[in-house]
Order: C-alpha cells, then sequence, then structure tokens
C-alpha cells in the first residue's frame, strides 16, 4: 500500500525521496562498490549525504530521481543518472571523486553478472526506468514535451490527454528436454563457453505457446510436444526484456538439431552429468590459453539457470522412482 501510495502521489513521493535510498548510475551504468572481501555490492546514498550536496546548484536535480521499489521497512528506493541532466562540471566531478561515492561506474552487463541475491534484479529495474524516460520525452501523436509524474510510473502528453507507461518486450525462454537430455544454446555474444536455454521475442498477436513452438521451429529445426510453464523474470537485456520461462518435450527419436547460425553460433544435447558438474560453476570460468573451454550456465539469479536446475532435479527425481 505504501508503495502504492508514494507511487501515485507526488507530495508523497517528494517526502519518502527526502529519507530514501538513491541508487547512483552514469549515462545507464550503475554505481558499484567493491568490498574488501572482493564482493560486489550497490551502495545507497542519502540525499543529505556528503556526495549529494556536492552538486550545488545541481542539487534540485536530484528530486527527479525516479522511484523503484521500497523496502519492507517502507524505505523507497530511487535511481538518478548524474550524467544526463547535470552540468559538464557536476559530471567531471563524479567521475573523478567516484571514491567519495564508495564506489566505480559499470557497465550493466557487467554489473549485473557481479552483484548478488536482490541488488541484480533491483539495478536493472532502475537502469530500465531510467532509460525509458531518456527515450519517451515526447508524444508519438503529436511530437510534443511529455511530463512525468514524481514518481515517473508515467509520462502524460498534455496536448493530446495521452498517459504513457514504462513497457517491457516479452519473451519465451525455453528448457528443451528428450527425457534424457536437455537442449542448451548459445549466442556468439555470450561469454566464452556458456551455454542457456533458447529464448526468442513474442511476436504481436502471439500466445506464449505460439512464440515457443515458433522460435524452437526456427532455431534448432525441433518440434515440440508439450509444453510446462515455470516462471518469470524481469530481463535488462538487450532493453528490458519480460521473461517467460517454460520447458518443453520433443520427439525422442526425432533430435536432430540443426541450428540456424544466424541467430545461434550453437546448440547441442548435453547430458545430466555435464550439467551437474555445470551447476557447480559459480562464477564465469577462467579459460587459460590452450585448454579446452569449461562448459557453465548463466548464475543462480537468470531464470535460465532456474529451468537447468528444474530439469536436472527431475532426473534425479525419475531415477530415485526408477
Amino acid at each position: 500500500k505504501y508503495l502504492n501510495k508514494i507511487k501515485e502521489e507526488d507530495e508523497a513521493c517528494r517526502a519518502a525521496l527526502q529519507s530514501g535510498n538513491i541508487f547512483l548510475y552514469h549515462k545507464l551504468a550503475p554505481l558499484l562498490r567493491r568490498t574488501d572481501s572482493g564482493i560486489y555490492q550497490l551502495p545507497a546514498l542519502q540525499t543529505k549525504e556528503e556526495i549529494l550536496e556536492k552538486l550545488g546548484e545541481d542539487k534540485e536535480m536530484v528530486k527527479e530521481s525516479i522511484l523503484i521499489n521500497c523496502t519492507e521497512q517502507n524505505e523507497a528506493q530511487f535511481s538518478f543518472d548524474v550524467g544526463t541532466r547535470t552540468s559538464r562540471h557536476v559530471i567531471h566531478y563524479f567521475m573523478e571523486h567516484t571514491e567519495l561515492c564508495r564506489g566505480t561506474f559499470v557497465d550493466l552487463r557487467k554489473a549485473f553478472f557481479l552483484l548478488r541475491g536482490s541488488e541484480a534484479p533491483l539495478v536493472a529495474r532502475g537502469q530500465a526506468l531510467l532509460r525509458w524516460h531518456q527515450t519517451n520525452g515526447f508524444c508519438s501523436s503529436t511530437g510534443q514535451p511529455t511530463q512525468r509524474n514524481q514518481s515517473g510510473s508515467q509520462r502524460v502528453c498534455h496536448s493530446s490527454g495521452i498517459t504513457y507507461y514504462p513497457k517491457m518486450s516479452p519473451v519465451v525462454i525455453v528448457l528443451v528436454s528428450d527425457g534424457k537430455r536437455c537442449l542448451l544454446g548459445r549466442q556468439s555474444t555470450f561469454p566464452r563457453g556458456m551455454y542457456s536455454a533458447l529464448a526468442g521475442f513474442c511476436d504481436i498477436g502471439e500466445t506464449m505457446e505460439e512464440a515457443l513452438r515458433r522460435e524452437i521451429a526456427e532455431e534448432v529445426g525441433l518440434e515440440v510436444e508439450s509444453i510446462q510453464y515455470s516462471g518469470s523474470q524481469h530481463w535488462p537485456f538487450p532493453q528490458s526484456s519480460f521473461m517467460v520461462a517454460c520447458h518443453a518435450t520433443v520427439n525422442p527419436n526425432e533430435t536432430h538439431v540443426s541450428v540456424d547460425k544466424v541467430e545461434l553460433e550453437d546448440a547441442r544435447w548435453f547430458s545430466l552429468e555435464e550439467v551437474q558438474e555445470a551447476l557447480t560453476i559459480k562464477a564465469p570460468p577462467r579459460n587459460n590459453k590452450g585448454e579446452p573451454t569449461v562448459f557453465w550456465v548463466p548464475p543462480s539469479y537468470a531464470i535460465a539457470n532456474r529451468l537447468i536446475q528444474e530439469w536436472a532435479n527431475l532426473q534425479h527425481l525419475k531415477s530415485y522412482l526408477n
């Protein structure tokens, strides 16, 4: 109820900002702090902290922070990009004195794999909302500027009366199995050795099931027999995707893989033993020159990892029952 209140009521949101936490970004790259133990964290600043006082005349810009969420203790959480609206000398100040911020600005593609627990989706949500505001400043109908509410949950074109809300692109992600093996693929942009569940964007007018069957047929040339829903997740790549995760089965007698090289670099079947070993790898492995590339899967907070873990657990259960 509190989150909805500060999301919808401007005055309540302004009051929450005075005592809430602010996560800083620079051109959509979040500020991270590396602890003495080598773990990366998302440092939270408050409006009255020294580093924000350095904004001087630009301090009022902090009021343009975007509401992300609030904690169970009703502490509001905001994101603010110092690289877009503040003056050049302030931007230079932040970049030269990031130690005062207790960290450094890190590209999200790297930051997302450095953070742990709830911080990874939090920093992704903050960036997604900042990007949406930066790219939706004008009405697509009239071309007139749009105005945001205090929390940043919407933008309104007062000329046309149209209200715009942040959007995500629906993506289906699926782990295909033939009963004994699972199918994983990799794109050329993936880190070396990493394979993941197959995924693709839903076309307009498609159901989730239709998109899943089409993507599997297009990318690996297989025909899906059954589908089971698993869960969902916001994913920040390429830009604010909504991942709908499923398991799918194919006929064990029709498992020949025909890889679409435009979509994928490779796709192949993996045994339970291979998957189990990959799941034990908790960080990107170091592939030394001349050594075979190590097979690994996305980290635990990625829903692809959840699908792979669920499949492995099911194989264990089957073997136990047999």
